[in-house]
């Protein structure tokens, strides 16, 4: 059975990649992660794509899932950044307890796109994380996934887990510089592209472009409307913190992705990478509670803050 190191002590946090080959090894080391915390009455989420939910509770026989949160991370990370609140969420619940999480937010058969904003999210776990007694296990397949893929585990987990081992990452980077790494160009779309220049009070102007153009894709209206939703939240994000105007962009997308895209760029800045990826408290001060609905509202969002401004792009799958 494969040890995962548990936290040093009151307030630490443990944040190991287990990289692993084939099924038998996957089950050894999150099932035995899993087991590990049952036996000291630590909660449990278990997040990983369906069909590694039905091996692990096969590994644990009858009752053995009892006290599991189970979840399928094919749902729940579609978009990469809802997970970190659903997270933090699962912590919070059982505040004063040392949470046991098991998170894998990439997967064989992700598109560049999602792996890009989930390998965001790996590296801001170590942010959000941070001084909270916690161990949030990341399972990576080592033979499916990329090899650059695995790399970026290696810079966002400051353990890993290779062959019943663990060790440090000697790779392991902070994550302000990671997720600068991240944030290059967003490649240029093919085809059509419709544009609207937007400033102070014409929000509604925004909203009523949006509708218009998105009348004439295959988005149903209830995707339609969150849809322009999230547009509208970004156009009155861009209007309070970016500068006072913005761009946007909308375009369609053909293929196994078909769906519709929604370009947002402002001169605004984001001040905090975590803004979006906690659910904002009706009482908070602080901003985010923008960020946040875009995020549960859309089946991806692409962040890039540059120096030449903030860009939100936001995906909405058609059937």
């Amino acid at each position: 059975m494969i040890t995962v190191p548990a936290p040093a002590g009151p307030g630490a946090f443990v944040h190991p990649a287990l990289f692993y080959r084939d099924l038998t090894e996957y089950v050894a080391g999150v099932g035995g992660f899993v087991r590990d915390a049952l036996a000291a009455d630590e909660p449990v989420l278990v997040a990983v794509p369906g069909q590694r939910l039905d091996a692990l509770r096969d590994s644990l026989g009858a009752g053995g899932g009892a006290g599991i949160t189970w979840t399928d991370m094919t749902e729940l990370g579609r978009n990469p950044g809802r997970i970190l609140a659903a997270l933090q969420e699962f912590a919070d619940r059982h505040a004063g307890r040392a949470a046991r999480i098991v998170g894998e937010p990439i997967w064989p058969g992700r598109s560049p796109a999602e792996v890009l904003e989930a390998t965001r999210h790996e590296a801001l776990i170590n942010t959000a994380f941070a001084g909270r007694p916690a161990s949030v296990l990341c399972p990576y397949d080592v033979v499916g996934l990329a090899p650059a893929v695995v790399s970026d585990a290696r810079r966002t987990h400051p353990v890993l887990i290779e062959g019943g081992r663990d060790q440090p990452s000697p790779a392991y980077t902070d994550a302000p510089r990671v997720t600068a790494d991240l944030d290059g160009p967003l490649p240029e779309p093919d085809g059509c592209v419709a544009r609207l220049a937007y400033a102070h009070g014409e929000l509604a102007e925004v909203r009523e472009y949006a509708e218009c153009w998105a009348r004439g894709t295959g988005l149903s209206p209830a995707r339609r409307s969150d849809l322009i939703m999230a547009i509208s939240e970004a156009a009155a994000n861009s209007l309070s913190h970016g500068g006072g105007k913005g761009t946007l962009r909308l375009w369609t997308v053909a293929g196994p992705a078909a769906g519709v895209v929604a370009e947002i760029h402002d001169g605004g800045r984001l001040a905090d990478p975590l803004a979006g990826r906690r659910r904002p408290s009706l009482a908070s001060a602080h901003g985010g509670r923008g960020l946040w609905m875009i995020h549960q509202l859309c089946d991806l969002v692409e962040v890039r803050a540059t120096e030449s401004g903030f860009t939100l792009r936001l995906h909405a799958a058609t059937p």
